[in-house]
């Protein structure tokens, strides 16, 4: 029997673990970090396909892009992703076959630069509302409209910022090459950033697209097709929660599908911070998934356990 498979999915600020050491150094020392931790899953056992968040990697190569726009052309989301891919698969790819050299452990890693199909009838289109990039004055960002197309959109008067379409991923375009590269018991790297936004032309031809996809609901879209037997998200709680950040906060050490549902009908899972990832989880499981758990990158040895974490269940 093939042995278990387990992706798991880590935020792009696991890679960013103080605001005031955010330099390429810092980062691989976060990776580093991270590495350790999803070494466990190796070493108990599991094939592993790693996916992670890019937020605060693409912001920044937005703002070198924007501060250079009088000196070289500035660079298009999608090809943000990419290079984010390329750069972070790099870092966790490096660090953690390190971290599997101290502990004995030889095993081949390969980063796989994700495209992700999405509809161009995708209603986000037409609504843009995912912000990113910098703040910029109601001047500059009238400046944006007419001479970049871009939409922008006031925030909470702080500036106005760019949004873009976060469309739902129907099709990751590398799928069988993961595949292929799980059958030979490699571990990968892909879907980072929840993948490069492609659409179809009227050739039938891929094309990038300014938009950004949820890195949750794409993980969830390749761990469903991969038929993963455990998809772990991480995050920056140590367990799901209900009434957070209220007197009456309380930890939930199991869920059901039906419980989470029920929860996230009732607003205990806001959809700017927990809602996608619980709403991730459930398509996993009613999709023939056998268990979630969401945690802190940290604790992942422990959840493995059973003995820390959310874990979800069919």
């Amino acid at each position: 029997m093939k042995s278990p498979l387990a992706v798991i999915a880590i935020g792009g600020n696991s890679l960013i673990l103080d605001s005031q050491k955010i330099s390429v150094k810092d980062q691989y020392q976060a990776a580093s970090e991270t590495a350790h931790h999803v070494a466990a899953l190796v070493a108990a056992g599991y094939r592993v396909v790693i996916t992670h968040g890019n937020g605060p990697q693409v912001g920044f190569i937005l703002l070198r892009s924007d501060l250079a726009r009088n000196v070289l052309h500035q660079v298009p989301l999608d090809s943000c992703v990419a290079d984010t891919q390329g750069a972070l698969g790099y870092q966790i790819g490096q660090t953690l076959a390190n971290e599997l050299k101290r502990q004995g452990i030889q095993k081949p890693i390969a980063t796989v630069v994700t495209q992700v199909l999405v509809d161009n009838r995708d209603p986000a289109f037409s609504n843009p509302t995912k912000p990113i990039g910098s703040f910029y004055t109601e001047e500059e960002a009238e400046k944006h409209k007419t001479e970049s197309g871009w939409t922008l959109k006031e925030d909470a008067g702080r500036g106005w910022r760019r949004v873009v379409a976060s469309p739902q991923p129907l099709r990751i375009v590398e799928e069988d090459t993961i595949r292929l590269l799980l059958e030979q018991d490699v571990v990968v790297i892909a879907v980072g950033g929840g993948g490069i936004p492609v659409r179809e032309n009227e050739k039938g031809e891929l094309e990038g697209c300014a938009a950004v996809i949820d890195k949750d609901l794409a993980s969830c879209l390749l761990a469903k097709n991969l038929k993963a037997d455990l998809f772990i998200i991480s995050t920056g709680v140590d367990k799901v929660a209900v009434d957070f950040k209220k007197p009456t906060q309380r930890e939930l050490d199991r869920l059901t599908v039906a419980e989470a549902k029920k929860y996230l009908a009732e607003g205990q899972f806001p959809a700017g911070s927990m809602g996608p990832k619980i709403s991730a989880a459930i398509d996993f499981l009613e999709h023939g998934g056998k268990e979630v758990i969401i945690t802190q990158p940290f604790l992942l040895e422990e959840a493995i356990a059973g003995r820390n974490g959310t874990h979800l269940v069919p």
